[in-house]
């Protein structure tokens, strides 16, 4: 016989039955999870297979350790892997350093930067080979002075120069190798030496001895005569040293001055003495033949035949007399610039030098001019 099961009976065995089902399913999947996930120890102790530790020694240039220097830890893709600094015993560590490659990079004030690289294995401790850090090179900034700056000051150190503290004593350099002169530098010292007073006192006696020996007599005699004389004079002294140590020698770019040897024998420094009449330093610093001199001191006499008497020039045979006297007029300075005009001359720079020198212009064309 069958018997009927109402609908609440159905419903009290039906809910038991569904809460075992979800209960059951719940485990299960539980037990999935559990089974296909690490734990977070798990996780950790795998994380520290695949690390390491990198350690090193800082020192300086002589074995010492270096305390306190920057210690920077780069990955190749420029990552960083931290900052540390050096101990006491000029060591460094970084510890659960990812496996691969690496590079440290190691700084501090007054030392030369260094780096070094390497490649760290799992679970391995890697260390660096002794970093030794040089000093920095000390980087100093030279002022590089101009040469015509050094020129102008050279320049104006020969401006006071005087024979005895009086006599001008200007066209000299006393300096192992002095800076070439600019061609203003050039018109300076002559500028410099013919308005000079002293220039001025000796001409103004050369003319009056002149006058007294009635010397170029067309001039004639008293105050008009001695005017005359002077004027020339003057002119002689004026166009020599213009010519001969500005003009020509900023053409021809040589160095009007004389260069003063001071060493050497006797018979040596009075060749060379005699040979500086017709020889000079250009502006290259070579030694080459004294254009300057020798065409300055025709073209000086040439022009005098201007301004004296017409009844004292004697054409082309006094210009190159002229011409010659001036020429042996400057080699007789330069005798007695070489042996005794240094002595008698005070403000000499590089007392201490081998070479030192000394040319006046002024005696070298008052001499060379007494004859026209």
């Amino acid at each position: 016989m069958i018997r009927r099961i109402s609908s609440s009976a159905r419903a009290s065995y039906i809910l038991p039955i569904f809460c075992s089902v979800l209960v059951i399913a719940t485990l299960a999947h539980a037990g999935q999870q559990a089974a296909g996930a690490p734990s977070a120890s798990s996780a950790v102790a795998s994380s520290e297979q695949t690390s390491g530790t990198i350690t090193g020694t800082v020192l300086d240039a002589t074995g010492a350790v270096v305390v306190g220097a920057k210690v920077t830890l780069t990955r190749p893709d420029e990552t960083s892997g931290g900052e540390t600094t050096s101990g006491n015993n000029g060591q460094f560590s970084f510890s659960n350093v990812p496996s691969g490659a690496f590079q440290v990079t190691v700084s501090l004030p007054g030392f030369a930067t260094q780096t070094a690289s390497g490649v760290l294995h799992p679970e391995d401790t890697f260390i660096v080979p002794a970093i030794t850090m040089p000093l920095a090179a000390v980087v100093t900034e030279v002022d590089v002075v101009p040469p015509d700056v050094v020129a102008q000051m050279q320049v104006k150190q020969e401006e006071k120069q005087r024979v005895l503290g009086v006599v001008p004593n200007f066209y000299v350099t006393y300096l192992p190798d002095p800076a070439p002169l600019n061609s203003k530098q050039k018109y300076q010292l002559a500028w410099k030496s013919t308005v000079d007073p002293v220039t001025i006192g000796i001409t103004g006696a050369v003319a009056g001895i002149q006058q007294w020996q009635n010397e170029f007599s067309g001039f004639g005699g008293g105050a008009a005569g001695y005017g005359k004389r002077f004027g020339a004079a003057y002119a002689d002294v004026a166009a020599g040293t213009f010519i001969s140590g500005a003009i020509l020698p900023s053409i021809l770019k040589q160095d009007p001055r004389y260069f003063y040897k001071g060493s050497g024998s006797v018979r040596f420094r009075l060749l060379y003495a005699l040979a500086n009449a017709v020889i000079c330093k250009g502006d290259n610093k070579h030694w080459q033949p004294n254009y300057s001199n020798i065409i300055g001191n025709l073209a000086a006499g040439g022009l005098s035949n201007l301004y004296y008497p017409a009844q004292n020039r004697n054409g082309a045979a006094l210009t190159f007399e002229s011409a010659l006297i001036g020429i042996g007029a400057t080699a007789a300075s330069n005798i007695f610039q070489e042996f005794i005009v240094r002595k008698l001359t005070p403000n000499v720079p590089g007392e201490d030098s081998d070479r030192a020198g000394a040319k006046t212009s002024w005696l070298t064309n008052i001499l060379a001019h007494q004859g026209a």
